[in-house]
Formats: C-alpha cells, sequence, structure tokens
C-alpha cells in the first residue's frame, strides 16, 4: 500500500520490505462519526507484565514469566494509571486467533491481570518460542518488554476445551475466504456471551461471521501500524498505534440495493437483509465502548477510536482506495514498489483512476454524501508516496513468498457490493479478473511472466 497523509502533514504508514502481514495500514483523519476513547492524561504508558500475573490453568503451555514489563532505558510501566481504572469487576477473558505481529502487539497492550482482563494466543508456527519466552516487544511508542500471556495455544480446538469462557474471540488471520471459512474456525471458542472482533483488511470481511452467528455481537476493526515478526516471538512495533473500531449488524445491506442486480461469481452476495439489528448494534456498541477503553485507559493506546457502523465502513472503504490500488498493480507490473509505480507517469494515472473509481462511488455504497469529506484524496495520496522508497505492499510480499493473495477481500467483495447497489468498476474489476487468473495459473503449475 502506499502512505497517504492526512490534514495537517501527519504520515499514515506503509508497508515495508519486511512487514509479514500486509496490515500496516494507511488511514488518514478520522470521519465526523469518529469519537476518540478515554485516553491517560498525558499520554502516559500504563502497565503490561506483573510480578504476580496469576498462572494459567493447567490445560494450555504458560510462558515464562518476565520480572516486569520494561521500557527501553529499564524502566517499568505501572499498572495503575493516574486515571480512573478501567478494571473489570468479574474477570475478562480475550482470546487472539492469530499471534503475528498485529495480533502480538495490541494483545500485548490489553493484558492487564491485575484489572481482570486477560489476554490468551492461539500460536501455530511460532507455538513454541511464545509458551518458552513469551513474547518479546521491540516498540517505537512503549519501548522493549516482554508480554507474556494468560496462555498460549496450540491451536482453536485447545483453546475451545480449556476452562474459560471467552468474552472476546479477536481474530487477526489474514481474509481469505475464498481459501477458508474462518468463522467456522473460531465456532468453538464461541459462546453466548462472546463478542467477535474482525482486525482484517479488506471489505466484505464480516459478512460469513454475521451469517454463522446471527446473534453474536461483531466489533469490525481497521488498524492503521507498521509492525513485523521479526523472528519467531519476537515483534518490532515500527510506528503508529491507531485502531478505529465499530459495531457490525448488517452493513452488507445498507445503501440502496437494486433489484436483480447481476453478480459475478465470488464469495458473498452482499445483498444482505434490510433489517436493522438494534439489539446486537446496542451490544455491540456496548462492547467496542469497554474494549477501547481497556486499549486507551489500561493499553496507553492514545488513538483507540470508536465510530459508528457507517462509519467505520467508511473508513474501510477509504483504506480501500489505496489498498485495491496499489496492491493488484504491484504484482501485474512485474513487481513494482510503491515509490516506483507513483514515479511512471502511466501506472500513475492508472492508480489516480482506480482511486477516483472508488471514491466517486463511495456516496451510492455507503450511503451518505461525500462520506470520505476530510480524508486524503487521491493525489495527495500518490503525492505522499513518492517519499515511500524501497517499500513494498503486502500483495507483492505475499505473491514473492508464493503466500495465497487477499484478492476477494480487496478487489471481488468490492466488486460485487458495489454491483449490488447498480454501481459498476470497471477498473477493479479488470484488476480482480487478471490478478485471479494470474494466482490461479501459478497455482496449477503453468509458468508465466510474473
Amino acid at each position: 500500500m502506499a502512505p497517504t497523509h492526512g490534514q495537517h502533514g501527519q504520515s499514515y504508514g506503509l508497508v515495508t520490505k519486511t512487514e509479514p502481514e500486509g496490515s500496516s495500514t494507511p488511514d488518514t483523519s478520522t470521519p465526523p462519526t469518529t469519537r476518540a476513547s478515554t485516553h491517560g492524561q498525558h499520554g502516559q504508558n500504563y502497565g503490561l507484565v506483573s510480578k504476580t500475573e496469576p498462572k494459567s490453568s493447567p490445560e494450555p503451555a504458560t510462558p515464562g514469566t518476565p520480572p516486569s514489563a520494561q521500557g527501553q532505558h529499564g524502566q517499568s510501566y505501572g499498572l495503575v494509571s493516574e486515571t480512573e481504572s478501567k478494571s473489570s469487576t468479574s474477570p475478562v477473558n480475550i482470546v487472539f486467533v492469530g499471534a503475528g505481529a498485529v495480533g502480538c502487539f495490541y494483545a500485548s497492550r490489553l493484558h492487564h491481570p491485575t484489572h481482570n482482563v486477560h489476554v490468551s494466543l492461539i500460536a501455530r508456527s511460532n507455538y513454541k518460542p511464545l509458551v518458552e519466552n513469551g513474547v518479546k516487544m521491540q516498540t517505537h511508542t512503549f519501548g522493549d518488554y516482554t508480554f507474556t500471556p494468560a496462555a498460549v495455544y496450540p491451536s482453536v480446538p485447545a483453546a475451545a476445551s480449556s476452562s474459560r469462557e471467552w468474552d472476546y474471540v479477536v481474530v487477526t488471520t489474514k481474509a481469505l475466504p475464498d481459501r477458508t471459512d474462518d468463522s467456522s474456525l473460531i465456532a468453538p471458542l464461541i459462546g453466548a456471551k462472546t463478542t467477535i472482533v474482525l482486525i482484517q483488511n479488506g471489505v466484505g470481511v464480516e459478512e460469513q461471521y454475521r451469517r454463522r452467528f446471527p446473534n453474536s455481537p461483531i466489533i469490525s476493526a481497521v488498524t492503521v501500524i507498521s509492525a513485523e515478526q521479526t523472528s519467531p516471538g519476537t515483534i518490532r512495533q515500527n510506528r503508529w498505534t491507531r485502531v478505529h473500531m465499530g459495531p457490525y449488524t448488517d452493513s452488507a445491506s445498507m445503501g440502496e440495493i437494486r433489484s436483480g442486480a447481476a453478480e459475478t461469481t465470488g464469495v458473498i452476495d452482499a445483498v444482505g437483509s434490510s433489517n436493522v439489528h438494534i439489539d446486537l448494534g446496542r451490544r455491540g456498541t456496548e462492547a467496542v465502548k469497554r474494549l477501547a477503553d481497556w486499549m486507551g485507559q489500561l493499553g496507553g493506546i492514545r488513538d483507540a477510536e470508536v465510530t459508528d457502523e457507517i462509519g467505520l465502513q467508511t473508513i474501510r472503504w477509504h483504506k480501500l482506495c489505496i489498498n485495491a490500488a496499489f496492491n493488484p498493480s504491484s504484482v501485474l507490473s512485474g513487481g513494482i514498489g510503491n515509490a516506483d509505480m507513483v514515479m511512471d507517469p502511466e501506472l500513475r494515472l492508472h492508480l489516480a483512476g482506480v482511486m477516483k473509481e472508488i471514491w466517486d462511488a463511495a456516496p451510492k455504497i455507503l450511503g451518505r454524501d461525500d462520506p470520505f469529506q476530510g480524508l486524503a484524496g487521491p493525489e495527495k495520496i500518490l503525492k505522499s508516496t513518492e517519499r515511500n522508497k524501497g517499500s513494498k505492499p503486502s500483495m507483492l510480499l505475499d505473491w514473492e513468498a508464493k503466500r495465497p493473495l487477499e484478492i476477494e477481500v480487496i478487489l471481488g467483495n468490492p466488486v460485487r457490493i458495489a454491483r449490488a447497489r447498480g454501481v459498476e468498476l470497471p477498473r477493479m474489476q479488470s484488476l480482480y479478473a487478471l490478478l485471479r487468473s494470474a494466482q490461479g495459473l501459478r497455482e496449477k503449475g503453468v509458468k508465466g511472466k510474473l
């Protein structure tokens, strides 16, 4: 992705060559609907892991507990802030599905056993080092510290069979609905009181979860963070901490729906129902406020921001302007990075055209006049990308590593959702068709030019 800049020159981050998750995201000024959560008085950092952190239940492996959470110069971050504590009166159990860079960073900021907030991880390739040593955090914002989760599980079934009942299940894996149904994967974790949190790229990521869990509150989240796992169990946060969160009930149905709208083959039908889920919205709003309070007051994340449902989807679609333009184009152009693409006259015109196509369609898709008002426009995004020399979009990194691409949530779903509202996105549809074909041929072993 390419970087963007807000109204006052602040920079919103990009994917670097080493970033594995594709989730450092250029996002811009907060839309008018967004309100910030409560934060510390002077931006002070709040506590991480204490000496007295309770051990986990015997079912999962329990990482070793560090003496304390230490900053870059050895200072300890206290567990009680100067502001009013947001401790829970009863234990809150949170599990992160996906122990990559983004997941571990936000998990480490939420985990506060002395405030009754207990965070566990479900890890795969990095399970062993996390069990043995915890998560070594090297952060630009909070210094260096070790995050010791309440428990580390090797799989979803292991977490589901533990004695814990999960209040929040946070999904931070790549969104690949054409490959796996992650809603089915997390089903054993979901109980009557569970809130599902989706920290994933693209649009339409929530739909499969809503269909499988019609009565569960869902929080949709978009991050602005540059982070990477430099080695198994070691996470480096390079810059930014922002996370936008909002409830999700049935956003796929919002906006005008044209009867009989044509569909391409794909993952979601994007039509949905026209029902307004008042109770789900209320429960989701309450859950997202609690989560933002814990992130802000306990975790020291001063830009954990809460918005309404359409406000959050607006942020997703604005981020899509950058993702949908830069990610597939970097692959289809033969492996060109962000800055090199915008310096090529024809590619620059192409990138601007893709972003403008989404920009022009957004009012009808989102059901609001000028939904991107106050956010960086295509030309500002392109201009700022000129300085982002050496960086590569996350999709290009995945292509080079022969990993599956997030084609559906970045290209396919937007095309289908727009079409269901009577809007065609021809540039996006072309990128979708070409990239799907390229990936399909490669997976069949057909040698191509890319």
